[in-house]
């Protein structure tokens, strides 16, 4: 049976489907209370940049420019996360630079001790 309400000609008309949105929930911070700022490490960055490795380097300095956006925008993970990568870069921007200043020394020593006991007179 048709619907009693359309008239001959009319086309039924037809619902769009609902459609649920699984609901996002941030971390319960109390009101207005705020976690603490993270270091963003930008000086560590600038170091490793300028003295050490200078990719690694600029990738920390990268990341530790977003840590203050991300926390001034309320995203404290994101903030954390960002921190926690600026540090990880520099560290390993340092490390890396501390086992090429290793291995050039050892170089030279190596080729000086070499070069001493040579007999080539």
């Amino acid at each position: 049976m048709e619907n009693q309400n359309q008239l001959p000609n009319q086309q039924p008309s037809i619902q769009p489907p609902q459609y649920q949105q699984a609901p996002y929930y941030q971390p319960n911070y109390a009101q207005g209370q705020r976690p603490m700022r993270p270091d963003n490490h930008l000086v560590w960055a600038i170091l490793s940049t300028l003295f050490c490795c200078l990719p690694l380097g600029i990738v920390s300095i990268i990341y530790s420019s977003k840590v203050d956006g991300l926390y001034n925008s309320g995203d404290y993970a994101g903030a954390q996360d960002a921190s926690d990568k600026a540090k990880k870069f520099a560290m390993w921007g340092a490390i890396i630079a501390a086992i090429g200043i290793a291995l050039y020394i050892l170089f030279f020593v190596v080729l000086g001790v070499t070069g001493a006991f040579a007999s080539s007179y």
